[in-house]
């Protein structure tokens, strides 16, 4: 994430923030600029300009902004009362219920942080009203009854999240019961969009004959192996082939749970690069100092093998700071080589960027 300031006064943002806690001057993110913007209120009080560029283009604020769940902005002339992140949705659960709506809201302070990285890394970022065949769409859904589970994953472009994983409690539940070591609302996003860039990276193009010689073979059973693997569970030497028990489960699991750590990996390195850290531990004598002088946005950077240089000494300081707070480690995880091995291929094939089909017009959300 980067570091935002108020154009103002100033004060430092949250990526979240709508107003500047010190001055109260509205804000909105502008997704061109990939910027959390001061704005400045038009007469009709609906519609801003960039504080201090008179000449600027107007916008308003995106439409679930009025319940809270979203700060993003939306060109008055673009035809669509929803940003680029609100856009993705297909399905939102019954605000009518309190508790829906504050989870909802959590939902999608994660799945904007998503996109962000996604547009950073300059992916495309489609819904599916936009271009059915190959767009990307969010269902967010509550159970009906215990009888009616909602499951949370990917098919074909729609991702499918089960509100309840906004409740913390819920959630760390679950996280026990399945003996993970992480699980977090930012997490899943990252872990079920892997699938959908697996399709528009992988599937189909050159990169398919890579993929398999370091993830496996996709074409195998993928039901056949979700079930040995909760019968089994993982390889006793899953730790150094993979960066997850889950991640052994089948080859598209491997790239999900791979892709998430890389997306874990870029934007906390973003968020220290802004932020202007270095890590300098001057080891013991005769021991291996960790050092790490964060100079340069990971999403800026060609060679994987400068971006895990960095990563390593940050994410030791990272997680010796949580545990300075009682917490437990931010990045409760150790990446063997062979999952370096495949992060780096996931940076390659990101860069390499994706090729947009053409798809006719659709009706707009």
């Amino acid at each position: 994430m980067k570091l935002f300031t108020c154009s103002c006064c100033g004060q430092l943002l949250y990526f979240e923030n709508s107003r500047c806690e010190k001055c109260q001057s509205p804000l909105g993110f502008e997704v061109g600029k990939l910027q959390l913007c001061t704005l400045e209120p038009q007469a009709d009080e609906v519609t801003f300009r960039l504080f201090g560029q008179p000449d600027s283009a107007t916008y308003a604020y995106c439409q679930n902004h009025e319940h809270e769940a979203c700060n993003w902005l939306v060109p008055t002339d673009c035809g669509t009362p929803f940003c680029t992140a609100c856009a993705l949705n297909r399905t939102i659960p019954n605000l009518q219920e309190p508790e829906n709506l504050a989870r909802w809201q959590k939902l999608e302070v994660a799945k904007h942080r998503l996109v962000f990285s996604l547009l950073c890394l300059r992916l495309p970022v489609i819904s599916q009203f936009a271009n059915p065949g190959f767009g990307l769409a969010f269902d967010f859904k509550a159970d009906e009854g215990p009888e009616n589970k909602v499951l949370t994953g990917h098919d074909e472009g729609l991702i499918t999240l089960n509100i309840a994983e906004a409740d913390s409690v819920q959630r760390e539940q679950t996280r026990q019961n399945m003996a993970e070591a992480y699980r977090t609302l930012l997490g899943h996003f990252r872990h079920e969009v892997g699938h959908y860039y697996w399709d528009r990276l992988i599937n189909n193009t050159p990169n398919l004959e890579e993929c398999r010689r370091l993830f496996g073979d996709d074409r195998e059973d993928y039901g056949k192996a979700l079930e040995r693997h909760y019968a089994e569970g993982p390889p006793a030497d899953w730790p150094e082939r993979y960066i997850s028990a889950y991640a052994t489960t089948h080859a598209w699991e491997d790239w999900a749970e791979t892709w998430a750590h890389y997306l874990h990996i870029m934007d906390t390195l973003q968020t220290a690069h802004a932020f202007g850290l270095s890590v300098d531990t001057q080891a013991g004598a005769g021991q291996e100092s960790l050092e790490a002088d964060i100079s340069r946005d990971p999403y800026a950077e060609e060679d994987f093998c400068n971006i895990m240089e960095q990563w390593l000494p940050l994410v030791f300081a990272l997680n010796s700071l949580s545990r300075s707070m009682g917490q437990p480690d931010a990045y409760p995880f150790v990446i063997p080589p062979p999952a370096v091995e495949k992060l780096a291929f996931i940076h390659r094939v990101c860069r390499a960027g994706i090729t947009v089909p053409a798809s006719p017009p659709a009706a707009l959300p």
